[in-house]
């Protein structure tokens, strides 16, 4: 159905409160579509059209509304509703919720549920926010490993109903210790008379709960993963992490890399919302970096403003201080970047050898891409501004140096501070253009005075 008769569709039978024709409107289209056409109601007409649809269904649309227009209808639904909702979606999904109600909800919400989703409500709630085991979903399917295969299949098909996943599938013994895993492929295509020991793949990758929930992403990535098995600290199994909560957390993690690349993280390492975040977190986070580099651009322009006999002299050198300096600034946050992103991934590591090993990559692309950019530089100014030669020949050698030593700086500062034991990304950013507007006005005069010192003694 198309987006505009989906919206006008919706609005019409909230406005007949015909529930019926809404429940079998909500089955035949897409669950992301359909909370999209809700989410344009006002969440009290939404909240008398959602119970009467399935429990499956209604989680399926659940999870597509943004948090706030969740909390807000979940005030507004019945508490029967609430119930079939919970119980209705995923693990890891109904826990995230959970989070979100006060503790009086909670505990109502609790009273109303059977005793095994409480339990699991409550054992996956109790791991930190950020952390694996807060996105760990116990919707998998197990077998034991001295099951036969004829045995496991009939298991799985007795059990997988409503799992998250059955394309994977954990061995554990009865103490609940992952022992292996193998694919539901490997299970349909064994001998049934064989031992489940016998066909699983032993030491699988696993995450521990208490882990930062980026680790158990990247560990999916880098072995091509499904879904990753989560173990306790006491070697349990506790759940798995799917590919598709990896993909989630990744695009969190990205939203966080860029507000702590922006200097917009607050001391809690939580991210500014601009709709949401008080006036006083606003203005602490925000005026810390600015002032810090309003500090940077104090001591810059002092130097500039010192310089003011030889740019008496030749005066059209101040039209090149700002290009010269943010090309280095610019260098400086690709290669940040590029750095920062290999540390993530797990590619580069905390050690001299890794150091080394980027410089010297970082040197010679640094060094072309210099080579380049002066050169246009310099052709640009000759026949804009007709300056002479020795002066063109200043701000090529400017633009070098400083786009060089730009990339020099900006594949250094990261490592600089996971040194320090500071994400890389929240103090990379702020300092690089800073860093690289205070050296490139000292190489630009220094070069100016090389080569055009001169001009300052005839004039003398």
């Amino acid at each position: 159905m198309i987006r505009e008769n989906l919206l006008r569709t919706v609005r019409d039978l909230s406005a007949r409160h015909d529930t019926t024709a809404f429940a079998a409107l909500a089955e035949s289209v897409h669950p992301s579509d359909m909370a999209e056409a809700l989410e344009s109601l006002k969440s009290r007409d939404a909240a008398r059209l959602l119970p009467c649809l399935k429990a499956g269904t209604l989680a399926d649309v659940f999870v597509y509304f943004s948090e706030e227009h969740q909390s807000r209808l979940l005030r507004e639904l019945p508490r029967e509703t609430v119930v079939a909702l919970f119980e209705g979606m995923a693990a890891d999904e109904r826990v995230d919720l959970f989070h979100d109600l006060d503790a009086a909800a909670r505990q109502r919400l609790l009273s109303a549920l059977a005793h095994g989703e409480r339990e699991d409500i409550l054992r996956l709630a109790a791991y930190a926010e950020g952390s694996v085991g807060s996105v760990t979903t116990s919707d998998y399917v197990s077998v034991l490993p001295d099951m036969r295969v004829a045995r496991a299949l009939a298991h799985v098909r007795a059990t997988a109903a409503g799992r998250e996943t059955i394309y994977v599938i954990y061995v554990q013994d009865r103490e609940g210790h992952l022992c292996g895993t193998l694919s539901l492929r490997d299970l349909l295509l064994a001998d049934d008379a064989l031992a489940i020991r016998d066909i699983m793949r032993r030491d699988p990758v696993f995450a521990r709960a208490q882990w930062p929930r980026s680790r158990a992403s990247e560990l999916i990535g880098r072995y091509d993963l499904l879904a990753l098995p989560v173990i306790n600290g006491g070697e349990k199994m506790v759940g798995i992490v799917t590919v598709d909560d990896a993909m989630d957390i990744e695009k969190q993690e990205d939203a966080t890399q860029l507000a702590r690349f922006g200097g917009t993280v607050g001391s809690d390492d939580t991210d500014l919302d601009i709709l949401a975040s008080p006036f006083r977190t606003m203005f602490r986070v925000r005026v810390f970096w600015l002032v810090l580099l309003t500090l940077f651009g104090v001591v810059t322009s002092t130097f500039v403003a010192a310089q003011e006999e030889i740019l008496s002299q030749v005066i059209v050198l101040a039209a090149f201080i700002a290009p010269i300096v943010d090309m280095g600034g610019n260098a400086g946050s690709q290669s940040a970047t590029l750095v920062i992103r290999a540390m993530a991934l797990g590619d580069v590591r905390l050690c001299w050898q890794d150091v080394w090993r980027v410089v010297r990559r970082e040197l010679p692309v640094a060094a072309a891409l210099g080579l380049v950019v002066a050169g246009m530089e310099t052709v640009l100014a000759r026949f804009s501004k007709g300056i002479g030669l020795d002066v063109l020949l200043v701000v090529g050698l400017s633009m070098l140096v400083c786009t060089v030593l730009g990339g020099i700086i900006g594949v250094l500062l990261p490592f600089a501070a996971r040194r320090m034991g500071t994400d890389p990304a929240t103090l990379s950013s702020p300092l690089i253009t800073s860093v690289m507007d205070l050296v490139g006005v000292f190489i630009y005069f220094a070069f100016a005075y090389a080569f055009l010192g001169d001009l300052l003694r005839q004039a003398g």
